[in-house]
């Protein structure tokens, strides 16, 4: 399975999660922002000029600057869970440049 079939499969299966029955187990609000991230990361693999692996680690440097300069909870948890989206996206789409090392 490639890469972007992996990455459309969990964005169908996010939105599926997400017009289930409301469980206290799923955030939805974290449900829509995997699904956010996800179609962020399909559009840019399309342009072979964006180097995707350097691009999420920027989106997750930013992210985690932010974090640091947030001083709410609320905000911050927000952002941990965007982050922890953006680490899964980052070692699914890019393990195949880590095994190259």
């Amino acid at each position: 399975m490639t890469i972007e079939l992996t990455l459309q499969k969990e964005i169908e299966e996010s939105k599926r999660s997400l017009d289930g029955p409301i469980d206290d187990t799923t955030y939805r609000r974290d449900l829509k922002k995997r699904i956010e991230l996800l179609d962020w990361v399909l559009d840019n693999m399309k342009n072979p000029d964006i180097q995707i692996c350097d691009l999420i680690e920027s989106k997750m440097n930013v992210v985690t600057m932010t974090i640091n300069q947030t001083h709410t909870i609320f905000e911050s948890d927000k952002l941990h869970s965007e982050l922890n989206i953006l680490h899964w996206i980052f070692y699914v789409v890019c393990k195949a440049q880590f095994k190259g090392l």
